[in-house]
């Protein structure tokens, strides 16, 4: 079930790639990138949400923000950034000026472990914290739902909700901070290279032959 705070993470983040897409175009257009959007991301946290609750765990999604920017402890910002909210708008900008391929990694989740059912579960006194196993296993299961709904977007028609399902997973994919390819790979890197092949080569057929 998804929180008041989850709602208002995923359409913003909706939002802003949506407008880093679509910008100076027409409305209807946007609408329609929007909507792609939104099924996009829904389909990676149900995913996410319904390996989680295999695990015994409450998936919360966020914005993703930096507050640490060293390798020291006391390298951090006064204030968590919200790199999540303006690397899409930038990233059309700058880096990424064709074929709608701008940053879509604006999400990251935490857990939080359901006490009660490991308890019931497990034993009272076999309960251990998650592990990065588990935490990649979770991520894995959202990458791995959008490259299938990036399969079956070309096999039945919607090239756009297709290359917008492998742009996602590409981004996400990425290794670094909290996003959810930095989990797959300490978590299982013989996970992270696999999807990462599969997610390159989709890439490939996104950007070239599409």
């Amino acid at each position: 079930m998804l929180t008041k705070k989850e709602i208002i993470a995923i359409l913003v983040s909706t939002i802003i790639i949506a407008f880093s897409i679509n910008l100076m175009t027409s409305i209807s257009s946007f609408l329609s990138t929007l909507l792609a959007i939104f099924a996009v991301i829904l389909v990676n946290l149900i995913a996410k949400k319904i390996t989680g609750f295999n695990f015994d765990v409450e998936i919360e999604t966020t914005l993703w923000e930096i507050k640490r920017y060293g390798f020291k402890a006391h390298h951090r910002l006064k204030k968590a950034l919200p790199v999540g909210a303006f690397l899409p708008i930038l990233s059309k900008l700058i880096l990424f000026p064709i074929n709608n391929f701008v940053w879509m990694a604006s999400l990251v989740f935490d857990v939080k472990a359901k006490t009660y059912r490991a308890a019931k579960r497990h034993g009272l006194y076999k309960f251990s914290e998650m592990t990065e196993d588990h935490l990649g296993y979770i991520a894995a299961a959202g990458i791995g739902t959008n490259l299938a709904f990036g399969i079956i977007g070309y096999l039945i028609g919607f090239p756009l909700f297709a290359k917008l399902n492998i742009y996602y997973a590409f981004f996400n994919m990425i290794p670094i901070s909290n996003l959810d390819g930095n989990k797959i790979f300490f978590g299982n890197i013989i996970l992270w290279i696999f999807l990462a092949i599969i997610t390159l080569i989709g890439l490939g057929y996104a950007l070239l032959l599409v």
